[in-house]
């Protein structure tokens, strides 16, 4: 890559020669279109359309180690039982912040009453335009789960050197989790240098 083209910061848009939805559903819908990309190439692409998604890294510091409030729930696509984070979909018209207070607050019961963003990327651009949204809450208040119909959610507060091992010994292998803990990691790291 040329370093023109890496200093470039500018959004450059594809221009759409046409789009087929070919799949609506209740969390998604997949688009085919055809389009010509900044770069002149031509196309077909197809994309799964998603409002987006909001994930929060609770963090329990009333104690000497941090603690991070992690999921375990049954996962069809990954067929797996998998560790997370607690995040879900950004429900129409609702804002981000927003949307991670429910969530936290249905999955888990827990309250938070400082919250920061923390992170924001494309967890696979190649295909989808969903973004996620990470938000760090502390000082954390138990309360009562209130989880949708078809979710059954365990959670735990794991000390955070746990977690740690846990995404390097292969545990936890999901990506918004991995993103959220190392980058608190990074954070605890300049917070005391």
């Amino acid at each position: 890559m040329s370093t023109r083209k890496q200093r470039s910061t500018r959004k450059q848009a594809a221009k759409v020669l046409s789009s087929k939805t070919t799949f609506r559903g209740k969390l998604f819908s997949v688009t085919s279109e055809r389009v010509v990309e900044p770069n002149g190439v031509t196309a077909v692409r197809e994309v799964v359309r998603h409002s987006g998604s909001v994930v929060v890294l609770a963090v329990d510091d009333s104690q000497n180690e941090p603690r991070v409030l992690l999921e375990r729930q049954y996962r069809y696509a990954a067929g797996d039982y998998l560790w997370e984070v607690p995040a879900g979909r950004i429900d129409d018209g609702e804002r981000p912040l927003a949307g991670a207070k429910r969530e936290l607050r249905e999955e888990t019961g827990y309250q938070a009453k400082s919250w920061e963003k923390a992170l924001f990327f494309f967890p696979s651009p190649g295909f989808m335009n969903e973004t996620m949204a990470v938000f760090l809450a502390q000082e954390l208040k138990a309360g009562e789960a209130q989880p949708e119909e078809d979710e059954k959610i365990e959670h735990e507060l794991v000390p955070l050197s746990q977690v740690v091992k846990m995404i390097f010994s292969g545990k936890i292998c999901d990506g918004k989790t991995i993103a959220a803990v190392l980058w608190f990691c990074q954070r605890q790291r300049q917070v005391r240098s």
